[in-house]
């Protein structure tokens, strides 16, 4: 099977990050996904988990020749992608204006930080700065610490790569279904934000704070956190609904707890967390995982990189593959009509 996408061409002006990441979903279902890059750019062997199934060819597009070299695979192309800042694009003659009048079907998608427009678009930034204007980052971390970024997946990853993924293929269904091609503006500053659409409608509706620590979902509650275990080890509890929080209590036995009857009353969560944090104390993370695992207590062993290569849930379903000797996550969604072909390296 060759994937969802087969028979799509896309044409990716290299970058890093994000950009790459959008390449791989695009290419891991089914996509003819031809990486341009510099002259002279290392070939990491393979071993760059977002440069999989890709072609790869070096062109110098300073030079006039490069620029028609590009201009002759976009013409053939259904869409394109770039990371670049504002205006460079246009600097080096390929900018949308121009690939648009070469091929009108073209999607031309557009992924930088802050935007095409704004007052910031020009600027230099990271993920860690794009989620700070959006209240995102204000909201990771406990409340008696600073905001802490959860690595660099909402802004460069979830708002950025998976919004410029989305972006094209719904740019190209448009195309399919007899629309002209167009310019998708992908901004890691929106995509961020509307990640985040669920806690705007709990803000919304009187059921936010806007002060991190201090809500159900970001760790204020003692059914949604995470808890240290004898060994040094850690787990995560989800027990929000009734019947899930129910059984939590059973598992701890502290169902005959009258304490623990008022689940959703906020004053007495900083308590019953102390309890609870003892109790998660008193056995092995493996111990926990025997008792509560595959229940509908909502439970997690957390696991680190290298263990979550062999937790039995993730083998059984393949999660993880490696190539090139590189362990990596295998392609997602799946589809069981069309399913993603096993990754390969970069060619080219």
């Amino acid at each position: 099977m060759a994937g969802v996408l087969d028979g799509i061409t896309i044409i990716e002006m290299a970058g890093i990050g994000p950009g790459p990441f959008a390449g791989m979903m695009l290419a891991d279902h089914g996509a003819r996904v031809i990486r341009i890059e510099r002259v002279g750019a290392p070939d990491m062997q393979g071993r760059d988990v977002l440069t999989r199934n890709r072609e790869v060819v070096q062109i110098d597009t300073k030079t006039p020749e490069g620029v028609a070299q590009v201009r002759d695979l976009v013409k053939s192309a259904d869409g394109l992608f770039e990371g670049f800042r504002p205006g460079v694009m246009e600097w080096m003659g390929l900018g949308p204006d121009i690939l648009l009048a070469d091929n009108p079907k073209l999607v031309y998608g557009r992924m930088t930080g802050w935007g095409q427009t704004g007052p910031l678009a020009m600027a230099a930034g990271h993920d860690i700065n794009y989620i700070s204007i959006t209240g995102n980052l204000h909201g990771y971390g406990r409340p008696d610490g600073k905001p802490t970024p959860p690595t660099n997946a909402i802004g460069d990853f979830a708002g950025g790569g998976m919004m410029l993924a989305f972006g094209m293929v719904s740019a190209l269904l448009n195309v399919a279904r007899g629309g002209e091609g167009q310019v998708v503006d992908v901004a890691m500053t929106d995509g961020a934000s509307i990640i985040h659409a669920m806690q705007w409608g709990f803000r919304g509706l009187g059921m936010w704070e806007d002060t991190r620590g201090l809500n159900m979902l970001d760790t204020a509650a003692h059914f949604y956190d995470t808890y240290e275990c004898a060994d040094g080890k850690w787990i995560s509890i989800g027990s929000i609904e009734p019947q899930f929080y129910a059984l939590l209590r059973k598992a701890l036995g502290i169902d005959s707890d009258p304490a623990f009857d008022a689940q959703h009353d906020k004053s007495q969560w900083p308590a019953l967390k102390a309890k609870i944090t003892d109790i998660f104390k008193t056995k092995t993370r493996d111990e926990w995982s025997a008792i509560m695992e595959g229940t509908d207590i909502c439970y997690g062993s957390i696991q680190s990189m290298g263990e979550a290569l062999s937790h039995p849930h993730n083998v059984a379903r393949g999660t993880f593959v490696q190539v090139n000797g590189v362990d990596q996550p295998a392609p997602a969604p799946r589809f069981l009509g069309t399913p993603a072909a096993a990754p390969v390296g970069r060619r080219g």
